[in-house]
């Protein structure tokens, strides 16, 4: 049995000592399933913009603003939602976000104007935008520090594992069924990964103990993480990694002594990174079709970048949670030279598929490492603001990705010469995240 001392127990050295539980594994699963229909339902339009536009007679421009304006939800959403988390805690908020982008997806198959796909798409991105960080932050909060961002990263896999998938769904539905199919395809089972959050969710030890809130939860939480504790009934729970946290939020802890430098590096490198890997998951299938290659092998590049994305994921995470936030440099490093040979070099076909891959590994993946350490800074009584602040800053990236892209492509600019523009965006995550790596080498 554990020892504790008297009826204070420090519930974070519980959590830094546990072995893999299935407690800790089904909370990875359930945040997997979550995060893999959000990226599906957000990104699906991609695959479907084709035949959207077809129906509605869209233009390159109005479809850069369906596709912006949803990403404009999600940025509304990170701030509302990462509220919402630090306030009535994660578990609710989860819920409610992710039975809130489900049942927008399906409304979105119902759209018959462009202003209503407009408008469901706008609330659609607030819902799904609001469920990424705090999914995040209760996962930060249930993991010991050195694996944080493994978690976080293998969590992060399935939204770009929803986003790959949604083009051979797409290939197979809407032939047969319509556009509308693929939306109904991933607002049900939303709406079903929903029902398995209410039965088997928790909530946040941390935010919990941070606000003295239910003990006995706390308790029988931490007897799934150490199966060896047994928990006083008279205990109270502390955090000693985290001591004399103000609970009450307000933006300027966001700025408190180191973090008045780590924190705006984090959101100028996050909207860098968030551009370009916003404009590869949105343009990409069209950026094929306008070089010519088939409808088919577009929707196949775009489930290749968004593969490749999480291979390059997986590939850093465990560089990340034992080198700190300065590996994830290796990213930007390499995408640089690969996308200025993209934008100015010739190649045949499948050289240049390979090139796109290498790109999609690189950028894409090394946005899974600013995921990973987005709320890995802050306190867990404001580890969800933290975290939707960083996000939804990160949506001027996502929004004015996509929206350039609209632009550069309906522009007399070639095409290809597109990625070479691009390179300024990892430059960009390169200086800030260097600096970041050198303040907090180690320590996440």
């Amino acid at each position: 049995m554990l020892e504790t001392a008297g009826t204070t127990i420090d519930a974070s050295q519980i959590i830094e000592r546990q072995k893999l539980t299935w407690f800790l594994v089904r909370l990875v699963l359930l945040s997997w399933a979550i995060t893999f229909f959000d990226g599906y339902d957000m990104n699906v339009i991609s695959f479907a913009a084709g035949s959207i536009a077809k129906e509605f007679s869209l233009s390159r421009i109005e479809m850069g603003n369906l596709f912006s304006i949803g990403l404009l939800g999600t940025m509304i959403g990170g701030f509302l939602f990462g509220y919402i988390g630090d306030r009535i805690g994660r578990r609710p908020a989860v819920i409610l976000a992710t039975a809130g982008f489900g049942f927008t997806t399906l409304l979105f198959a119902l759209s018959a104007s462009y202003t209503q796909l407009l408008a469901i798409r706008m609330l659609l991105g607030v819902f799904a935008g609001g469920m990424l960080p705090l999914s995040w932050a209760l996962n930060i909060e249930y993991a010991p520090k050195r694996f944080r961002a493994t978690i976080v990263t293998l969590v992060m896999v399935g939204y770009s594992l929803g986003t790959s998938l949604g083009g051979p769904i797409a290939i197979w539905l809407i032939p047969r069924y319509g556009w509308q199919a693929v939306f109904v395809f991933g607002g049900v089972l939303s709406l079903v990964a929903a029902l398995a959050l209410i039965a088997w969710l928790p909530e946040s030890i941390r935010f919990l103990a941070a606000r003295h809130m239910k003990p006995e939860l706390i308790g029988r939480n931490l007897a799934r993480l150490a199966p060896d504790f047994v928990a006083p009934s008279d205990a109270r729970y502390v955090l000693s990694d985290e001591p004399g946290r103000d609970t009450s939020f307000r933006p300027s802890l966001l700025f408190a002594g180191r973090l008045k430098i780590i924190t705006p590096l984090l959101w100028v490198a996050y909207i860098f990174s968030s551009a370009t890997a916003f404009f590869l998951a949105t343009w990409t299938p069209l950026v094929f079709e306008a070089l010519h290659f088939s409808r088919e092998m577009a929707a196949t590049a775009g489930s290749i970048n968004a593969v490749m994305g999480a291979l390059g994921g997986i590939a850093l995470m465990r560089f990340t949670d034992t080198r700190g936030p300065i590996a994830i440099c290796f990213m930007p490093l390499v995408a640089i030279p690969a996308l200025l040979a993209g934008g100015l070099l010739d190649f045949e076909p499948v050289w240049f598929m390979v090139l796109i891959s290498l790109i999609g590994f690189t950028l894409i993946g090394g946005h899974f490492g600013m995921h990973s350490i987005a709320g890995a800074f802050y306190p867990s009584a404001y580890r969800g603001n933290g975290a939707g602040w960083a996000t939804s800053v990160a949506k001027i990236g996502s929004i004015g990705g996509p929206f350039v892209g609209g632009l550069l492509l309906s522009s007399s600019l070639p095409v290809r010469n597109i990625f070479a523009v691009l390179a300024v965006c990892p430059a960009m995550v390169l200086i800030c995240v260097f600096i970041i790596g050198r303040m907090r080498r180690g320590a996440l």
